[in-house]
C-alpha cells in the first residue's frame, strides 16, 4: 500500500511539473512555404527551309522553403518538364542556410552558383523577359549553373553605396574526354553529384551598387579548379579558369513614363590544352586545340507603367542580343549570334504572356559543318506562385 501511495504522489508531481513546463513553451518559430513557377507555350521554328511547330508541355517547378528558426533555413527546387515524349525530373537546388550575423550567411548542399547573375537570379520563366535563354547558358553552355559544396555570402552598407559578396567551394566541373560523345571532347560538364578527383573548385562574386537608390549593380565573378578529369585519367591535371562580368540597371524614368531595365553579362572560359582522339577510317588520330570560349548578352526592356492607359501599363517591350564563340579546332567549334525581340503582357506582377521573334545565325557547331540560320516565333505563358 505504501509503495502504491508513493507512486501516485510521484505521478501527480510529474504531471503537475509537466503541465507547468508545457504552459511555459514559447510559440514555434518554424515556418513552411511553397513557392515556384510554371510555364507552357507554342513555338514555330524555321531552319533553312525546314519548319517545326509544337505546343510545349507544361513545366512545373515547385520551390520548398522551410524556416526552422530565425537563423536556420532550408530551400529546395524540383523541376518537372515534358521534353519530347518523356517526363524529365531534376533537382535544381537543395541547401541548408545558417545566418552567422547580419553580414554573413553560410549555406551548404546543391545551390545555384553566383557566376554572374543570369542563372542565379533571372532564369525562372516568369522572371526571364524572353522565352529563351541567351547563348552560352544552359545545355552546351559555358556558364556554370549549380554545384554541390559550401558557400559564404553577405552584404555591407558602405554609407550610400552597397557591396554584396559570395565565396564558395564546390566539387567542380568534369571535362568530356570524347569517349562517349567524341564531338564534345574538351567541353566542361557542370552539376555532377559526386566528385571524380581530389581537387575542388573555388569561386566567388563581388557586386557593387554604387548609387544610393541601388538602381545599378556591377559584378565580377571567378570560378577555377586545377583538375577537371578523373583521378586516374589522362585529364587529371587539366585545369580551368572561368570569369564573368555583369551589369544590372533598373530605373523609373519620368520623361519616358516608365521603367527601363538593362541587363548584361560576359562569360569567359579557359581550359588547359589537352590531347583528344578522333576515329577516322578505324584509326585513332590525336588532336588538340586552344580551349577558350566566350559568350555575351545584353538586354533592354521598357514598361510604360506611368501611362494613362491601363492596357499600356501592362505591356513590356524587350530586345536582346547575344553571341557565343567556341574554340577553333574543336569538334564543337562554333560562332553564333542571336537577336530576340519580344512583347510581353503582364496579367499580374507574377504572371506574363510573352510574344517573341528570334533569329539565330550559327557557323559550325557539332551538329553542322556550315552556316545555319534559325528563325523562330514563340508564345509562352509563365506564372510564379
Amino acid at each position: 500500500m505504501k509503495k502504491l501511495l508513493m507512486t501516485l504522489i510521484i505521478l501527480g508531481l510529474g504531471s503537475s511539473a509537466l503541465a507547468q513546463t508545457y504552459n511555459t513553451f514559447e510559440p514555434s518559430k518554424t515556418q513552411f512555404m511553397l513557392r515556384g513557377y510554371g510555364h507552357t507555350g507554342f513555338e514555330y521554328l524555321d531552319t533553312g527551309g525546314e519548319q517545326e511547330s509544337t505546343f510545349l508541355g507544361a513545366t512545373f517547378a515547385p520551390i520548398f522553403l522551410y524556416k526552422h528558426s530565425d537563423k536556420l533555413m532550408f530551400e529546395a527546387e524540383l523541376e518537372f518538364e515534358l521534353e519530347g515524349n518523356e517526363l524529365k525530373t531534376g533537382l535544381e537546388y537543395a541547401d541548408v542556410m545558417y545566418v552567422l550575423n547580419k553580414h554573413m550567411t553560410v549555406r551548404a548542399g546543391k545551390f545555384l552558383l553566383p557566376f554572374g547573375t543570369f542563372m542565379e537570379r533571372l532564369h525562372p520563366a516568369w522572371i526571364n523577359r524572353l522565352p529563351s535563354r541567351p547563348l552560352g547558358f544552359g545545355h552546351d553552355g559555358i556558364a556554370p549553373a549549380s554545384d554541390i559544396g559550401v558557400e559564404l555570402r553577405g552584404a555591407f552598407d558602405l554609407g550610400g553605396p552597397k557591396l554584396n559578396y559570395a565565396v564558395y567551394v564546390t566539387n567542380g566541373p568534369r571535362i568530356k574526354d570524347g569517349s562517349e560523345e567524341p564531338e564534345e571532347a574538351g567541353m566542361l560538364d557542370f552539376g555532377y553529384y559526386e566528385d571524380v578527383n581530389l581537387a575542388k573548385a573555388l569561386g566567388g562574386r563581388i557586386g557593387l551598387l554604387p548609387l544610393s537608390d541601388s538602381s545599378m549593380e556591377w559584378g565580377i565573378s571567378a570560378y577555377t579548379t586545377n583538375s577537371t578529369g578523373a583521378e586516374d585519367s589522362d585529364y587529371k591535371d587539366v585545369g580551368a579558369f572561368l570569369w564573368a562580368l555583369d551589369l544590372s540597371y533598373v530605373k523609373s524614368i519620368t520623361p519616358l513614363q516608365g521603367v527601363v531595365d538593362i541587363k548584361a553579362q560576359y562569360n569567359s572560359s579557359n581550359v588547359d590544352t589537352a590531347t583528344y582522339y578522333e576515329i577516322e577510317d578505324g584509326i585513332s588520330e590525336p588532336y588538340s586545340f586552344d580551349n577558350q570560349s566566350s559568350s555575351f548578352y545584353t538586354q533592354l526592356s521598357y514598361r510604360p507603367i506611368m501611362s494613362g492607359s491601363d492596357f499600356m501599363k501592362q505591356l513590356e517591350f524587350v530586345g536582346r542580343y547575344s553571341d557565343f564563340n567556341a574554340p577553333e579546332g574543336a569538334e564543337w567549334e562554333e560562332k553564333s549570334t542571336q537577336y530576340a525581340f519580344g512583347l510581353n503582357y503582364w496579367l499580374s506582377w507574377r504572371s506574363v504572356v510573352k510574344f517573341s521573334y528570334q533569329t539565330t545565325k550559327m557557323e559550325g557547331g557539332h551538329d553542322s559543318d556550315g552556316t545555319t540560320r534559325t528563325n523562330g516565333l514563340f508564345v509562352h505563358w509563365a506564372i510564379g506562385f
